[in-house]
Formats: C-alpha cells, sequence, structure tokens
C-alpha cells in the first residue's frame, strides 16, 4: 500500500489554496498527473473557524490563532502523505493591495534612445535596469509608502502593439510578513502570495471554461470582507471591471448595471461568502434579475474529479472559492 502510494505521488503534481478570512482558514488541495492533460482532482476541502479577535479588517493580529488553524487543517494531510511535495498559496485581501496600469513612455520616456518603444526587447537587461528606479518611484507614488514598507511586483505588459505598458502590484510589506510568518510557525512553507480578487477570478474563470461555451460572455462577482468584486469577461478577456462599495455607484444594483454595459450575458458566477450581500439588500436572485441572466454558484465539486469516498459540504460551498483559485494555479505551473 505503501509503495502504491509513493508512486501516485511521484506522477501527481500538488497544490494548495489557504485563504485566512476574519470567520475561518480554508484550505482547498488540488492535484493532476505531471504528464499529459488529465483533469484536475480535489485532494481535500477544508474549514478552521478562527477565533473572535484573530483579526482585524486586513491585519492578523493573533498570529499564533492563524497558526494553530493552519495546524489543525493539515493535520488531515499527513496521513494522505501529500505533504513533502505541496506546493503552499495564501492571499493578501484586496484592499490591502495596490494594482496599477503605467504606460512606458510615462515612466521613462528617455528609453527611446534603445529604439522605437514597439521595436523594444523588454527582455533587455539594459532597458529592465534603466526602468526600475521609476517604477519604484512609481509604486511609492500610488502607495503613498516608502519603498521599504513595501512588497511589489512589476512587469512588461507587451501585448499593447502601440507602446506596451507597465503593470504594477504592491501590499503592505507587513502582510506579507505575517502571512508568511503564520504559515512558518505551523511548519508550512509558502511558495506564492497572490491577492484574494485574483485568485477568486482565477477560480471563476476556470468555472467558465468547464460550464460555458468559449465565446459567452459573463460577469464574475466575488463577495469578500472588504466588498464586491466583479469582471465582465469577453473572449476570455476582462473587458469591464467594478468594486463596490465604491464613490461613483450609489448601490450594487447600479454598479452591477455599469459592469453589464447593457450586454446580453451568458451568466454570472457568484463566489465568496454570499451571507454579505443581506448587507446590501441584494439577494442571489436580484443579482440575477439584474443582470438578465442565469446565476451560477462557484462549487469545487462540479470543477474537479472527487474521491467517491471523500464528501464535504464545503465542495459546494462558494467561500471556497479564493482558496481553490490559489490551489489551480499551482497545479499548472
Amino acid at each position: 500500500m505503501a509503495l502504491k502510494t509513493s508512486l501516485q505521488m511521484a506522477v501527481r503534481r500538488f497544490s494548495a489554496g489557504i485563504d485566512v478570512s476574519p470567520q475561518a482558514v480554508r484550505l482547498v488541495v488540488l492535484s493532476r498527473r505531471v504528464c499529459g492533460d488529465g483533469p484536475v482532482r480535489v485532494d481535500c476541502v477544508a474549514q478552521m473557524p478562527l477565533r473572535p479577535g484573530a483579526m482585524a479588517g486586513t491585519e492578523i493580529v493573533d498570529r499564533q490563532a492563524v497558526a494553530q488553524a493552519l495546524n489543525e487543517l493539515f493535520d488531515c494531510l499527513a496521513t494522505e502523505r501529500i505533504l513533502f511535495s505541496l506546493q503552499c498559496a495564501m492571499a493578501v485581501p484586496g484592499s490591502a493591495t495596490l494594482t496599477a496600469n503605467v504606460p512606458l513612455e510615462r515612466l521613462a520616456p528617455h528609453l527611446r534612445r534603445f529604439g522605437p518603444l514597439p521595436k523594444l526587447q523588454y527582455s533587455n537587461g539594459n532597458v529592465l535596469a534603466t526602468l526600475e528606479p521609476a517604477v519604484l518611484v512609481e509604486i511609492e507614488r500610488i502607495a503613498g509608502i516608502e519603498r521599504h514598507a513595501l512588497a511589489f511586483d512589476w512587469y512588461i505588459d507587451e501585448s499593447s502593439p502601440i507602446e506596451g505598458e507597465v503593470t504594477i502590484a504592491a501590499t503592505g510589506r507587513q502582510h506579507l510578513e505575517a502571512r508568511i510568518e503564520c504559515a512558518a510557525i505551523a511548519g508550512i512553507s509558502l511558495t506564492a502570495i497572490d491577492g484574494e480578487p485574483h485568485a477568486a477570478l482565477r477560480a471563476m474563470r476556470y468555472a467558465a471554461a468547464s460550464e460555458l461555451e468559449m465565446n459567452d460572455e459573463y460577469v464574475a462577482l466575488w463577495i469578500g470582507s472588504d466588498g464586491v468584486y466583479g469582471w465582465r469577461i469577453t473572449d476570455d478577456e476582462i473587458a469591464a471591471y467594478m468594486r463596490y462599495p465604491a464613490p461613483e455607484h450609489g448601490s450594487l444594483a447600479e454598479a452591477l448595471r455599469e459592469l453589464s454595459g447593457g450586454r446580453e450575458l451568458a451568466s454570472v458566477f457568484v463566489a465568496g461568502d454570499v451571507g454579505l450581500l443581506d448587507g446590501v439588500s441584494l439577494s442571489m436572485a436580484d443579482i440575477g434579475d439584474v443582470l438578465g441572466c442565469t446565476v451560477l454558484p462557484f462549487q469545487c465539486a462540479l470543477l474537479c474529479q472527487v474521491d467517491e469516498s471523500y464528501e464535504s459540504e464545503l465542495l459546494r460551498d462558494p467561500a471556497c472559492a479564493v482558496a481553490f483559485g490559489l490551489a489551480v494555479r499551482g497545479v499548472y505551473e
């Protein structure tokens, strides 16, 4: 039996997504065969409540409490003999992260000495070294925090045929360090940190690829502790984005109508803590009425193979989208 289990581990890539919310820590473990294009399998979906006060907004106040919850979650994996090959990722709340797209020429107009902007080889070391100081200044400007207090990443988007853009993502270093420390206390090594909205969107796009036709236009909504995030996806690209609450939207219904742009949508995927909709007086059925399409709550059970002996109500819980999105990134990397 041990030999069979070891062989199974050797031919599969395992990935864990960890979602730390104010109420609970959620874990989703997925795997897929290393060779071939086989289906993704759900190996574990679990949840551990957090004691009240362990988090204050986006801040982890009680790191020991989070680490203890992680310990208890990962105890169930020890019997599965997959810990040794597990890639683990955790998320940072959307309200604690900043993202921006900045035109290359605005950051460093003198780059033209390397050649016309559309012809630039952005992997050129001279170009990147010249651009980096301007990027760091821009990161400080949009965050309003000195760079030593920030954790950030940036890359050049070459998809624009005219000049390209620099995409910047930044968060307070304390948010990153808190999550790394909590994981380390629990004996877990993190291989990636992502933003909660991006992880949830990745999960819903994965669901759309499984449940919709290739060219269907749809909306993805994620309901987090810091608000509602929405995206309209057209031809597998983000055509529109919204966040609520926001000064420009008087209500969530108004924000959704603007997001839809009056388009005919195939469906709307909803993930996150749907109970928070009560606070904005809008139900799942109301969302469908506003957008004029079917509402599809996110469910892990519909997207992956699940062992017949494994059953959990969490497989159908839309709140597991962030953890699923983190894990699905790992099995495909």
